[in-house]
């Protein structure tokens, strides 16, 4: 599928954001769910990017950054994926599966990128150190919004250069790939995204949540509900279940622990 040159640029811009996020952690633009479902829309393939950033986002759970081990990169991970799924103009399970297995050696690139710019990023914090020595604050925030700046190039460079791909070239790139290894990596994809709801119910685990997990089961299996008004039923609960909460819901109006220390050190937050 042919991408117009306005989408390209909203593309890029939101890669930008991207790779913005992949360090501030404040809007999570980075993260699948966003980013997919930014791109598709930009694309005019709304459900297309949800559809990917959803299988993506379950990829992504597990992707955590453990002391001084970074984690793989979800920004280019989610953006390249949603780029190469787009112009593959499969958006069938098995285009989804393809792009959610494409997204892993993505990730690891996007480490190697991010390493990259991180040890530029030291010299950086030298000039901005012996700026703030002599009270340069101008200097400061110029190391500090170039080292932004390289951050958000280190996708947007990569989906500039995707997008510049003729659409033809990478839906033979995608239909030179054999059967076998199609239906490889639908297997592989499956089973990492079984990883991400493995850990949801890991940490949902306790016996306040358990009710709404059935209730999702539930409310999946009727199909005249749109996805508006899934999202709205689900807002609707939290709120009921929050308020009763506060109101002393765990049982003679008193607070209680839930026998959940990380839900009650949560509740303190």
């Amino acid at each position: 599928m042919d991408i117009t040159l306005i989408s390209a640029i909203l593309v890029v811009i939101i890669a930008f954001m991207a790779g913005l996020e992949g360090i501030l952690d404040q809007f999570q633009f980075h993260q699948p769910i966003v980013a997919c479902t930014l791109i598709g829309m930009a694309t005019g393939n709304l459900s297309a990017g949800i559809m990917l950033g959803g299988a993506l986002q379950m990829l992504a759970l597990g992707w955590a950054n453990i002391g001084a081990a970074v984690a793989p990169d979800a920004a280019l991970a989610s953006v390249a994926a949603a780029i190469i799924f787009i112009k593959g103009g499969d958006f069938s399970n098995v285009g989804i599966n393809v792009a959610t297995a494409a997204a892993i050696p993505l990730a690891v690139a996007g480490l190697f990128l991010t390493m990259i710019v991180r040890t530029i990023s030291v010299g950086l914090v030298h000039v901005a150190d012996n700026a703030a020595k002599s009270a340069d604050f101008a200097t400061v925030e110029r190391a500090h919004f170039i080292a932004l700046i390289l951050q958000g190039l280190r996708i947007a460079v990569p989906a500039a250069l995707l997008l510049a791909m003729p659409a033809e070239a990478v839906q033979e790139v995608l239909n030179m790939m054999p059967e076998w290894l199609k239906g490889g990596m639908a297997v592989g994809g499956g089973m990492v995204v079984a990883v991400g709801y493995a850990m949801v119910i890991n940490m949902m685990a306790t016996r306040e949540v358990w009710p709404f997990f059935a209730l999702g089961f539930v409310f999946a299996a009727v199909t005249d509900f749109t996805l508006i008004a899934l999202g709205t039923m689900g807002v609707a609960i939290a709120l009921i279940y929050l308020n009763l909460s506060k109101k002393g819901g765990n049982g003679g109006g008193s607070a209680s622990g839930s026998n959940d220390p990380i839900g009650d050190i949560l509740e303190d937050y």
